[in-house]
């Protein structure tokens, strides 16, 4: 989405890492949303490792609700969220935050993928990562989970 079809009624979410703004994270998604005819777009906020404790611990007073992370910072947002879900725990990493209530939630993504796909070794990165974008576009804005748009979205 180009910022001019930004409109007052678009959703917004955030995507938080060193190239957010030019990463496949941001690209996935907002093509997954744009196939799905879904208003909404993630914003990249690119930062640098001195950034983030600050703009995570501002994170629950912001306008913010839904933020991806990227892998650079899965790790360090753990110790920033007030609950997790078992899979982050277990793995030590975030991939997503909600805020509800000026508390931070994050989540993983893993096992979701894992119960999707049969046999996730068959898949490389990219196709993962399209796949992880499908279920938190579902997650967040209801979009479809069509893993036949996979060549489309990379």
């Amino acid at each position: 989405m180009k910022p001019e079809e930004i409109k007052p009624d678009t959703e917004l979410c955030t995507i938080l890492g060193y190239n957010a703004q030019t990463g496949d994270r941001r690209r996935f998604f907002n093509k997954i949303l744009k196939a799905n005819g879904i208003n909404a777009t993630a914003i990249a906020l690119n930062i640098k490792d001195e950034h983030f404790p600050v703009t995570m611990e501002g994170l629950p007073h912001s306008k913010v609700t839904r933020m991806m992370i990227e892998d650079e910072f899965q790790a360090s947002a753990v110790s920033y969220c007030d609950e997790l879900d078992e899979r982050s725990k277990v793995r030590g990493l975030v991939g997503f935050v909600e805020v509800v209530d000026g508390k931070v939630y994050g989540y993983n993504l893993d096992v979701d993928i894992d119960n999707l796909v049969d046999n996730p070794e068959f898949f490389d990165d990219k196709m993962i990562l399209a796949i992880r974008m499908m279920l938190l576009a579902e997650r967040w804005y209801g979009a479809k989970v069509d893993l036949d748009l996979i060549p489309t979205i990379i």
